[in-house]
């Protein structure tokens, strides 16, 4: 891959190795520990990453940096993949102990790789991951404001989501144009709420979300095929009313109305 492809997925390569030796203290990893490193770059989190984990993969798209960084750390498995496609639900986890996810995310692609990782749930037991602060705070992002968003929702329903760290942009090489953040992910042992369909709750969400300036009832009916009154119906029977906007509504209002839909 060329630099100038490299630039055009987002890449910045940490070079900060304080804020490195952070990062991987946020999932603290064992010799009895499996962790599968995104995007290792030019390894500032590999070779930290190697001295403590029992196992470590590093996936990379780039060919030629995988060929340095073979050299460079010998004892990881580095596998030639798009993060966003990979098959994380059928990683094996150790015997006593844990799978651990550790990357600093293009920001191009970084959306697509969280939502891969979140939809392999049970298999991961925490992640570390860097992405642009907007991005990082709209997964965090609690009801009420701008940045709480279907992505919010969606990744929230199976891990407790927190923002770790800040990073400036002078910790990446070259620079960013934005400030950047790590994310602390721990999958919950059951979802925020029961669900009996969980695609028909991501449907809703979505279109909820979807057109979030027009009432919620406008933007479900529009979102999902169905009449204004029958959205009225629906939400009002749960408690809910559907003049609210999609931002004012908790994981617990979402799925009353997926199950009234």
């Amino acid at each position: 891959m060329t630099s100038g492809k490299r630039r055009a997925l987002g890449q910045h390569f940490l070079r900060d190795a304080g804020i490195a030796r952070a990062i991987v203290d946020l999932v603290a990893p064992t010799r009895a520990d499996l962790v599968v490193e995104i995007g290792p770059g030019e390894g500032a989190l590999t070779v930290l990453l190697a001295e403590r984990a029992g196992r470590l993969i590093a996936l990379e798209i780039d060919h030629a940096l995988i060929e340095r960084l073979r050299a460079r750390v010998p004892a990881a498995e580095l596998i030639e993949a798009d993060a966003r496609r990979w098959d994380y639900a059928s990683l094996v986890r150790p015997v006593g102990g844990r799978v651990l996810v550790v990357g600093n995310l293009p920001y191009s692609v970084g959306k697509p790789i969280l939502q891969a990782l979140v939809e392999a749930g049970a298999a991961l037991d925490r992640m570390a991951l860097m992405l642009q602060l907007e991005v990082a705070d709209r997964v965090a992002a609690a009801p009420g404001g701008k940045t709480y968003g279907a992505l919010s929702v969606l990744t929230q329903l199976h891990w407790d989501v927190r923002v770790a760290l800040r990073v400036p942009p002078g910790a990446f090489r070259p620079p960013p144009k934005v400030d950047s953040a790590v994310l602390e992910l721990r999958p919950l042992r059951a979802p925020r709420v029961e669900l009996a369909d969980e695609r028909r709750f991501q449907a809703v969400v979505r279109a909820a979300f979807a057109q979030r300036r027009k009432t919620l009832a406008n933007a479900l009916a529009a979102g999902l095929g169905l009449s204004v009154a029958g959205v009225r119906a629906a939400a009002a029977a749960g408690g809910i009313d559907p003049g609210r906007r999609a931002e004012t509504l908790d994981i617990k209002d979402f799925a009353e109305l997926a199950r009234r839909l």
